[in-house]
């Protein structure tokens, strides 16, 4: 007859093991990135939430190996179209045998096959042992047709794994559909045992209805997640010495330009008030917007123009004598080309969106960008973390080109900031619990919050 506790223990939803003991440990892991390798391969469904430049990369390519010699079949690595070229180059820098399958097609001695989400319906998940995602915040979106192709082709393999720096960006709730791609607890599943419905609250500049953790459940919670995923932002979380793993300085500045004219219909210019406010005031300040980007940019050093709106890009392109802009109505190899040269310094200035390329991508030789705001946290810390991230040798200037009245947007991020650190926060405390590590006094490091961040922008600065 079972004790209570044991009942609690069944009843406790924690993951079990379905992977095996490692049989591929390569020298060329750091001892945190082997530990990481070596937890993944045993627990066989897995997370990993590691911050930019800890080695995703490499870290996936070793689980996949390990796949591939435990198996004898193929492992398929999702990830974004910028980084897909990106992950060949690793691979056969650390001599992963590994192909780029564009169409589908698989050939009998194929390994390792990487894609891009965009193409996973060519594929057969009966070719494949295992699948990885990188850049896994993809899925985030519980309704969205790439989370439920993916969950599709993932249930049918018994070894899975998720990587991504910015796993639930906006709200922890969004960590269930990682949950129920790994084929843990369903997304409403997960709702259902540690949340509540606050019927009262509605999430600021969404009318989502807000979730909110049920009396005692917020434990349970992260002991839950930490049962499946591993989250660091330096390797002392784990455990392990930080070494070469220390950022630099990260400097922001704002600049704050005005509208040119009112909207239609006012004879005064006001501060937007709501999002299609906030849109119309983006475009009367483009020009003024270009044109301070432009004036940042007039360095002989690398450069990053991230915007958001055609009429941007094309604009940026045309003040910048050596800009080139990667944009959607470009060809996938277009997009692959221009990104290629930037990152091998062939091409100075890059101008594109977030959208595009702000995952995955390792350009620790450029140290200085340019944003315009948007809603979207995601967005802003993994533009900034294409370049401020380990690996890079110099501080990294920020500039942040936003309009008077956008003060909604600025404090928008600043809540979201907040809300990804505590998640973090949360995550690495029970993880550390559960591994039996010893907590270090200096936290682990989050993005430091800009002045414009840390407090209200003025609506109508003089």
């Amino acid at each position: 007859m079972s004790t209570y506790a044991e009942f609690l223990t069944r009843k406790a939803q924690l993951a079990g093991l379905h992977g095996f003991a490692p049989v591929f440990q390569p020298s060329w892991l750091y001892d945190f990135q082997a530990e990481l390798v070596a937890w993944s391969t045993r627990k066989g469904r897995s997370a990993i939430f590691a911050d930019c430049g800890m080695g995703k990369t490499p870290i996936q390519l070793a689980w996949a190996q390990n796949v591939v010699e435990q198996t004898n079949q193929s492992v398929l690595i999702l990830t974004p179209l910028s980084v897909s070229a990106q992950t060949v180059q690793e691979a056969a820098k650390f001599d992963i045998s590994c192909l780029r399958s564009r169409d589908g097609h698989v050939p009998t001695s194929a390994t390792i096959v990487i894609t891009n989400y965009e193409r996973l319906h060519l594929f057969d998940a009966t070719r494949f042992a295992g699948v990885v995602c990188d850049e896994s915040s993809i899925l985030k979106h519980v309704e969205g047709a790439t989370k439920a192709a993916v969950t599709e082709f993932a249930r049918r393999l018994p070894y899975r794994l998720l990587c991504t720096a910015t796993p639930a960006p906006n709200d922890s709730i969004e960590l269930g559909t990682s949950s129920e791609v790994l084929g843990e607890m369903g997304y409403t599943d997960m709702l259902a045992m540690f949340f509540k419905n606050d019927e009262s609250s509605i999430e600021p500049m969404s009318y989502k209805t807000k979730w909110r953790f049920k009396p005692h459940a917020e434990g349970a919670f992260w002991r839950w997640l930490c049962s499946w995923a591993r989250a660091l932002r330096k390797p002392s979380d784990l455990g392990f010495d930080d070494g070469r793993f220390i950022l630099p300085p990260l400097e922001t500045h704002v600049e704050i330009v005005q509208a040119s004219r009112p909207f239609d219909g006012y004879l005064f210019i006001v501060p937007a008030a709501t999002l299609k406010d906030q849109r119309a005031e983006r475009r009367t300040t483009i020009r003024q917007r270009c044109e301070a980007v432009a004036e940042y940019a007039d360095t002989r050093d690398p450069f990053i123009a991230w915007c958001h709106l055609n009429d941007e890009a094309d604009l940026l392109e045309q003040m910048i004598p050596d800009a080139q802009q990667v944009s959607g109505a470009q060809s996938d190899e277009a997009k692959e080309e221009r990104l290629e040269a930037f990152r091998t310094g062939q091409l100075r200035v890059l101008v594109t969106k977030p959208i595009m390329a702000s995952h995955g991508m390792n350009w620790q030789h450029c140290a200085h960008l340019s944003v315009f705001p948007s809603h979207s946290y995601e967005q802003y810390y993994q533009a900034v973390r294409r370049c401020w991230r380990y690996g890079q040798t110099r501080p990294v200037t920020v500039n942040v080109v936003s309009t008077a009245g956008e003060a909604d947007v600025l404090g928008n991020l600043r809540r979201k900031s907040e809300a990804a650190d505590r998640m973090f926060a949360m995550l690495v405390q029970h993880m550390r619990s559960a591994m039996g590590v010893i907590r270090h006094d200096e936290p682990s490091p989050s993005m430091p919050l800009p002045d414009w961040m840390q407090e209200p922008l003025a609506c109508n600065p003089s």
